[in-house]
């Protein structure tokens, strides 16, 4: 199986939290502060692409998938790719949790796989239904160590063990068939958060290849102050597209237009020692940082660097509390400003470059 990717360089966008801020009064303008439409503001500056995270059964509603159904039938309306991403869980899923949907908790690891089956199935069926189908799909969310803890688990003394990883590599399996049983054109991404790091992005690709795992795509997150140096992406990127021939997609990142702190809120990314040098934490800093990488993204060997996605790009402080149980902690690393004015760092994503991929 390998659904190659046909269509434009990717230049999307994660607006997950778009529908909250939405409900709660927030808005969106662009730089001649005219209040829009947030998906209209994006498609005009470039944008082609959407992406959103779904979870089962959420604090809120937001994420759950009668929202995304709404979402996503937005997004098709304006004609934009639709990536959705699974992470099987009721909250974040991420290198530091990867924890069962409460729903799910007291289930056998057969019956844990049917659940995965049935579940993405169920979804894709009903954003079928409503005409809304991703043209991308994740099964699972950074999924370095392994995902719907403990069955799942892999990596650690305790958990990186062959039982574990046959284990990990079956849910996963459950999730693309049920992908493929509802459309077989969907592109399957597998999706881990080492962009800097090939060591540990070659051990996990290799044991899925070794498992017969089949996906199309290889999706990671890079956030520098976490993952490393531009050239650490770039080596890592080259040598995974010379490995596997697959395509691949930096799937998250971001990158700060201020440090400076705003009353209640304590920014995840906040320290000079955090930045890249050469890129400051300034709105220019962050759109020579996207044009930096979107250029090492092009280069990767065969055209297989087909886009990337910005992690929240619109989560704007607009109100003090979320549905995920804590202050707005990004809004320094999105791309529009504190009112919800969109930053002149959305230039990046054309500075003076082809949207097409050569192969």
């Amino acid at each position: 199986m390998n659904n190659r990717y046909s269509g434009p360089f990717i230049l999307g966008m994660d607006v997950s939290f778009m529908d909250e801020i939405e409900q709660h009064g927030g808005s969106f303008s662009d730089i001649d502060g005219k209040e829009q439409d947030l998906l209209s503001i994006l498609k005009h500056n470039d944008t082609n692409a959407i992406r959103l995270r779904i979870w089962n059964d959420p604090a809120g509603g937001f994420c759950n998938l009668e929202r995304t159904v709404a979402v996503a039938k937005r997004i098709k309306a304006h004609g934009l790719q639709f990536l959705l991403d699974f992470h099987y869980s009721d909250r974040w899923a991420d290198p530091a949790n990867q924890w069962k949907p409460k729903a799910w908790e007291e289930l056998s690891y057969e019956e844990l796989q049917r659940a995965v089956c049935n579940y993405t199935a169920e979804v894709l069926r009903t954003l079928k239904e409503h005409d809304a189908l991703p043209d991308m799909v994740q099964v699972g969310n950074e999924i370095t160590p392994g995902m719907l803890w403990d069955e799942g688990r892999v990596g650690g003394e305790e958990h990186d063990t062959d039982e574990q990883w046959e284990r990990f590599a079956g849910l996963v399996n459950y999730g693309i068939a049920a992908v493929k049983s509802i459309d077989s054109d969907i592109n399957i991404m597998i999706h881990i958060d080492r962009g800097g790091d090939n060591a540990e992005s070659v051990k996990f690709y290799d044991r899925f290849e070794a498992l017969g795992v089949e996906f199309d795509t290889i999706g990671l997150s890079y956030y520098p102050w976490w993952h490393g140096t531009l050239d650490a992406l770039k080596e890592n990127m080259h040598d995974l597209a010379k490995r596997y021939g697959k395509e691949i997609v930096v799937v998250e990142t971001a990158y700060p237009w201020t440090l400076e702190e705003l009353e209640g809120h304590e920014w995840i990314m906040r320290q000079e020692d955090m930045l890249l040098p050469g890129y400051p934490a300034t709105v220019e800093g962050q759109r020579r940082y996207l044009r930096d990488m979107l250029q090492i993204i092009r280069e990767v060997p065969g055209g297989l660097g087909v886009g990337f996605y910005y992690w929240e790009p619109a989560w704007i402080p607009s109100k003090p509390e979320w549905s995920v149980g804590h202050a707005n902690n990004w809004a320094n690393l999105a791309m529009f400003d504190y009112k919800g004015r969109k930053l002149e760092s959305f230039a990046a994503l054309t500075d003076g470059q082809d949207t097409l991929i050569t192969k």
